[in-house]
């Protein structure tokens, strides 16, 4: 199926006939009929009174510098500045009800096809548009001596004289409209859960036919809140892959509520005509890119921050080697259990707030916090060595804020406990009774005098053997 381009600017920005009044311009009063695209045929189909039997046209009028298609073979064709107004739904030129599925395909071609510039295009449409409209109920409805109101449209002798690209399109749009007629059905649908803000994710987006084959080549004009979408148009259109997949879009929020809104035109049940405000029951009604229903699709979502990380360092107050093995308690600034990126409470198996052990190095890491977060770092139990600087009562923590994407680094000091000298008391004790302080002295004189001489006698026995 061929890409849809050629009606976006119909379908998302032009005034169409079917969606409101189309006046006169001032002082265009007597103009008369502009003949738009298409192609004539030669001769004309005659007719009592026909006034131009030397050729008939197959295509578009441009009526007040719009794009519009007869549906009433042979009545007079629309002036430039004809004055219209909304009428009933399609039907025959019987004044007949056109059946559903026809009805289906006429709106599809005027969606499709309304706006087309193809002369091969155009003169296709207008055939398919009198054939399907004025088609005669018997071959009574063709005989020449019928005025244009009896006279019905020479189907096979029209198709006839038509260039080979027109007969060819005709053949290509009986079978386009029977495979993409409506009702179509339009979705948009976001990623399950939340979003990371500055993160690109993939939202798709399927418009349908009623089998649940995808359509391709459809525009969709997009609104978006709390978004960015890559490949968007500069008019924020985008256009659903010519073989009919489900576009993906890459969306990245920028904002805590991800919203994209779509409209797209569609073929509608039926299409509608307008009537000639003077001379009605002789000028032709036309139709135009009306043929078509207005489906909306919408999907939203909500995004966060990107996780961050918190980083605690344990060390010692003296030498600043990081301490192994100390307990840390992570929690809210006010003592809740940390959030989570998933917004789930950071709690261990005990279902309180997460406790982490340092590693050899004396650091350990808790990632994947919801952003911002004001956290903190208790100490629960000190580490061998530590005890006594450690309060229970008051235990050493620190607080901070870890920002999205980031790395909040935290530390803690622990003070060591005092060291314990042993001390030996040798014999002779000056704190034993009935030991002079004097001889005390003169042991310890002793003492020194032999390890002086044992280091003396060493030398001397070394000094031998070098000899």
């Amino acid at each position: 199926m061929r890409m849809f381009k050629k009606w976006v600017t119909a379908v998302l920005g032009t005034a169409v006939l079917t969606g409101g009044s189309l006046l006169a311009l001032p002082g265009a009063a007597g103009a008369d009929p502009q003949e738009a695209v298409g192609h004539e045929t030669r001769p004309g189909q005659p007719y009592r009174g026909n006034p131009d039997p030397a050729r008939d046209w197959l295509g578009s009028y441009l009526v007040n510098g719009q794009q519009v298609w007869c549906v009433q073979f042979a009545l007079t064709a629309p002036d430039s500045n004809e004055e219209y107004r909304p009428g009933d739904e399609l039907k025959t030129k019987w004044g007949t009800a056109i059946p559903a599925d026809t009805a289906a395909d006429i709106s599809y071609l005027l969606l499709r096809y309304g706006n087309t510039q193809s002369p091969d295009e155009a003169a296709a449409l207008a055939h398919l548009l009198h054939s399907w409209t004025a088609a005669p109920r018997s071959q009574a409805d063709l005989d020449p001596n019928n005025d244009f109101r009896r006279i019905g449209y020479d189907v096979d002798g029209h198709l006839a004289k038509l260039p080979q690209g027109a007969k060819a399109a005709v053949e290509s749009f009986k079978a386009e409209a029977s495979a993409n007629r409506g009702p179509w059905e339009a979705a948009l649908t976001s990623p399950e859960g939340e979003q990371t803000i500055g993160q690109a994710a993939e939202w798709t987006l399927t418009v349908q036919r009623p089998d649940g084959k995808g359509i391709g080549g459809v525009p969709v004009q997009l609104s978006t809140t709390d978004v960015e979408i890559e490949g968007v148009e500069a008019n924020g259109t985008v256009t659903t892959p010519e073989d009919g997949s489900p576009l993906v879009l890459k969306v990245t929020p920028t904002g805590p509520n991800p919203k994209i809104a779509g409209k797209l035109s569609a073929p509608a049940e039926r299409p509608y005509v307008r009537q000639a405000v003077n001379q009605p029951d002789s000028t032709q009604r036309v139709v135009s890119t009306g043929g078509e229903q207005e489906l909306t699709v919408e999907a939203a979502t909500t995004a966060v921050t990107a996780p961050g990380v918190v980083k605690v360092g344990k060390t010692d107050a003296e030498s600043q080697a990081g301490i192994a093995g100390v307990s840390l308690r992570v929690t809210a600034a006010d003592g809740s259990p940390a959030v989570r990126q998933d917004g789930t409470p950071l709690v261990g198996e005990d279902g309180e707030p997460l406790v982490v052990v340092t590693g050899e190095d004396g650091t350990v890491e808790v990632p994947d916090l919801r952003t911002p977060q004001e956290i903190t770092i208790t100490e629960v139990k000190p580490a061998p060595g530590y005890e006594e600087a450690f309060d229970e009562a008051y235990p050493p923590s620190v607080t901070g804020t870890v920002e999205a994407g980031q790395t909040l680094e935290l530390s803690l000091v622990n003070k060591p406990n005092t060291p314990t000298v042993p001390i030996r008391i040798p014999a002779g004790d000056p704190t034993e009774e009935g030991v002079p302080a004097g001889l005390l002295g003169l042991a310890g004189l002793t003492a020194v005098t032999v390890i002086g001489g044992a280091g003396f006698a060493l030398r001397r026995r070394i000094g031998a053997q070098k000899q």
